[in-house]
């Protein structure tokens, strides 16, 4: 549709409204020879028949016009009138129209100005800027137009009623990701904003990762020349519909892509078996005259975009009153009645209906609302507001010439072409401006369609898009308010290549396929995904390891050798009893310190080395339980130290048996060396090296605590970082040289002939010793965590064991269990 407003001054008359209707006659049975006849009505009544729906726009533009020559406050001087014109979607029919549209007469010769031009103020156009951008004064279309169209109109006076088009690309976009629907269908009208459409919405749908299986034009009538074509389109758009793997569509054409649609779908026995469908706002649920009866089913659940719009004071009650005769001039009236009610001729002087004749006494709204809506559409709601904008700017103007009128006295004055960039409110409250852009702000209306299955439909609002809404608004959707097609059991439809990857596992592309479809592999060992749909597994965190099902990362649980656990109270037990039984033998040596057994071999000697290992069974409990900053410090040194004093007490020992029977071979000059000085020396020397080492470590490179998570699998390892390894062996290989020279010396040593030769009993056990720590390394090396410990604390126990063992139960059962021998050995020693 098209329309001109003229404003006329209220002293000049003012000529009856023209509603022309320029038409070619064509009928179907000179253009196509089918043997199906009823193939061949559907398709004359697509190429050439009318769309009673549409006819409310007309109304609209009437309504809007009446009220603002009713409205005394608004252009008092000046009546507005109008002719409205209708393309037919035809290219010819375009370029008649708008020389009708130019000149006052109804004939036009090329190239010549037939009758002069009319007094045109503004022209008002629909979805397409074919009809409209070639003019030079105030153009407004009531449809969203593509950014090709605005750039033609770049610069001209050219306004938009409706918010962009590419608002609608994002927003369905938002509508795809809300529902998780990635691999969709297009279907567009075959013509330059179809193909706008798809260059437009193609790359966001892939940087959104979404998928369109396939992309079908919907051809327009002029390209279709014969029935073959007819069959060949409805062969391919319905075998898309039906054969592909999508449950959704994407919609987007024009008024009469729905008829179209719906046309070759029937042609092709398509039956809907479940589809959603998503419509821009330029599409109108529509149907020919033909099609008053058509199941509507296919469309069921569909969601649209439409044009924001609010009922209008008066208008329902308007459109009510609405029957043949109620105006001059109305040519649209009698066709628009005849397709709407499928009556022919129009006999109003009749007051009783004969069978297809029209009464004049019909009712639009007992209609269909695919034939007409007796509420106003976003359509209708654009015209009626660009209907008021050029008032509102005609009505500035006029203020304009009353006050140049005043000042210069003059009566008359040229009226120019007005443009809109007013700011007002409609009759029902609205905000209607224009942004920088010469379009109207705010956004579309999301709308559920639910069909009936007497052809008749409801719109349910369900949502917004809004981008001028702030607060994370600016698109809401009422998933619950959504009634899906019957195919569904009202379950969310599914709209994918194929099943989601779920948790756990990663997508693998498919050679040759777009990146919507493919395989599902489960995660590597030591990875997971923990959402759908992942492109990668990833690492956990340091401190979290996989789950069975690499789904979901654990937290570790924090891992050492604790005193509550069985491991550690085993190894606290024995420390503290291997303690208490070296406890007891130093009493038991104390309380015999004047017997023979007890004074051979240096008796302070034997309670340096009781002590020592006393203290070895005890500082092997600064192992456990959890490591802080002062056991971590004390513990490698304290052992390193008090078992350097152990072995060297062992080592003085040997020496002292070696020295004491050296000298008693006459002429010896190693008597000298006889005596406790000796023993003590070699005890204070060794341990003062060991200490030193000790000293050393602390002061460069001290041991501290520290978490190891990488050794164990589902535990954080708490433990003492040794600081420095060279020097945590030196401690080591310094107390494994000790024993090795004490295990020579008492091996050499273990035949000597003497009553009181502790040699043997060394000699085993520094083997017992030696074995332990020997075994220890690659023990300690082999394991990890609170075992690791375990492993050192064994050895400390074990090793000072088998020294009070061997060394000290011999002696302490000659005391306990022999009394009579420990007597005798006392007068053997009186005798030497």
């Amino acid at each position: 549709m098209l329309c001109s407003l003229l404003p006329f001054l209220s002293d000049v008359p003012l000529p009856s409204s023209k509603l022309a209707i320029p038409r070619i006659n064509l009928p179907c049975t000179n253009i196509f020879l089918y043997t199906d006849e009823l193939l061949s009505e559907r398709a004359c009544y697509f190429l050439y028949s009318l769309l009673p729906k549409l006819y409310q726009n007309i109304l609209t533009l009437v309504f809007a016009v009446r009220e603002i020559n009713g409205n005394p406050k608004l252009l008092p001087n000046i009546t507005l009138g109008f002719h409205i014109y209708d393309n037919y979607y035809d290219d010819q029919m375009t370029y008649r129209t708008t020389l009708d549209l130019l000149f006052k007469l109804y004939k036009f010769v090329p190239n010549y100005k037939c009758g002069g031009e009319k007094n045109v103020m503004a022209i008002i156009g629909g979805l397409s800027t074919d009809t409209i951008s070639a003019f030079f004064f105030l153009q407004l279309t009531y449809g969203s137009i593509v950014a090709k169209e605005r750039e033609r109109a770049k610069f001209s006076s050219f306004y938009r009623m409706a918010p962009n088009e590419a608002l609608q690309y994002m927003g369905i976009i938002r509508l795809l990701k809300h529902f998780g629907w990635l691999w969709v269908g297009l279907y567009v009208v075959d013509d330059d904003s179809g193909e706008h459409f798809v260059q437009a919405l193609e790359p966001l749908l892939s940087q959104n990762k979404i998928c369109s299986a396939f992309t079908r034009s919907i051809p327009q009538r002029s390209h279709l020349n014969s029935l073959d074509d007819i069959g060949s389109a409805a062969r391919i758009l319905s075998t898309s519909f039906t054969e592909s793997n999508t449950s959704t569509f994407i919609l987007y054409g024009e008024s009469r892509t729905i008829v179209a649609l719906n046309m070759f779908m029937f042609l092709r026995g398509t039956i809907s078996c479940g589809r959603v469908w998503i419509m821009t706002a330029q599409v109108d649920f529509t149907l020919s005259s033909l099609e008053k009866n058509a199941n509507l089913e296919l469309f069921q659940g569909a969601l649209s975009f439409v044009i924001h719009s609010r009922e209008l004071l008066g208008f329902h009650q308007f459109l009510q009153n609405i029957k043949p005769g109620w105006t001059e001039g109305d040519g649209f009236l009698k066709e628009f009645w005849q397709q709407a009610f499928n009556c022919d001729g129009l006999t109003p002087q009749m007051s009783t209906e004969i069978d297809g004749i029209c009464t004049g006494e019909e009712r639009l709204e007992t209609l269909p609302r695919t034939f007409f809506e007796m509420d106003i559409s976003g359509h209708s709601y654009s015209i009626y507001n660009a209907v008021y904008a050029i008032a509102h700017a005609l009505h500035i103007m006029d203020s304009a010439r009353t006050k140049h009128r005043a000042m210069v006295g003059s009566r008359s004055i040229e009226i120019q072409a007005p443009h809109p960039c007013v700011l007002f409110n409609n009759s029902v409250g609205e905000t209607v401006s224009f942004n920088d852009e010469r379009e109207m702000g705010g956004g579309f209306d999301i709308v559920n369609m639910v069909t009936f299955p007497n052809t008749s439909f409801q719109r349910m609002k369900v949502g917004r898009l809004d981008p001028d809404v702030l607060g994370g608004e600016d698109f809401i959707i009422h998933e619950e308010m959504i009634v899906w097609h019957g195919g569904f059991n009202q379950a969310l439809p599914l709209s994918l290549c194929n099943e989601h990857c779920q948790p756990g596992s990663q997508k693998k592309s498919k050679e040759g396929k777009k990146f919507c479809c493919y395989d599902c592999d489960q995660c590597p060992e030591g990875k997971i995904s923990n959402e759908t749909d992942m492109a990668d597994c990833f690492n956990c965190l340091e401190d979290h390891y996989p789950s069975k099902n690499h789904d979901q990362c654990i937290p570790k649980s924090i891992h050492f050798l604790s005193y509550e656990e069985p491991l550690g109270i085993s190894l606290t037990s024995a420390a503290v009893s291997l303690a208490l039984i070296t406890a007891l033998v130093l009493g038991i040596f104390l309380k015999y310190k004047d017997t023979p057994i007890v004074k051979a071999n240096n008796r302070d000697l034997t309670y340096t080395l009781l002590i020592s290992l006393l203290l070895c069974f005890l500082c092997s409990l600064l192992f456990l339980g959890q490591p802080g900053k002062l056991t971590c410090f004390l513990r490698q040194s304290a052992f390193g130290i008090i078992f350097s004093m152990a072995v060297s007490c062992v080592l003085a020992k040997t020496i002292t048996v070696v020295v004491a029977f050296m000298a008693t071979k006459p002429g010896s000059n190693m008597r000298k060396w006889v005596g406790k000085r000796l023993a003590n020396s070699i005890v204070l020397s060794c341990s003062l090296i060991q200490a030193g080492i000790c000293a050393i470590w602390l002061g460069t490179s001290a041991p501290f605590p520290d978490l190891d998570i990488w050794s164990m699998h589902e535990e954080i390892i708490v433990l003492c970082n040794e600081g420095s390894v060279v020097m945590f062996y030196t401690v080591l290989g310094y107390m494994g040289l000790l024993s090795f020279i004490s295990f020579t010396v008492a091996f050499l040593a273990r035949k000597l002939p003497d009553s009181f030769n502790e040699a043997k009993f060394i000699t085993f056990s520094m083997v017992i010793f030696c074995s332990v720590w020997l075994s220890f390394v690659p023990s300690y090396l082999s394991t990890k965590g609170k075992y690791m410990i375990a492993v050192e604390i064994f050895s400390i126990l074990a090793s000072s064991a088998g020294l009070l063992t061997c060394i000290f139960s011999p002696k302490c059962y000659i005391i306990i269990c022999r009394p009579e021998n420990r007597l005798l050995r006392v007068r053997s020693s009186n005798h030497m």
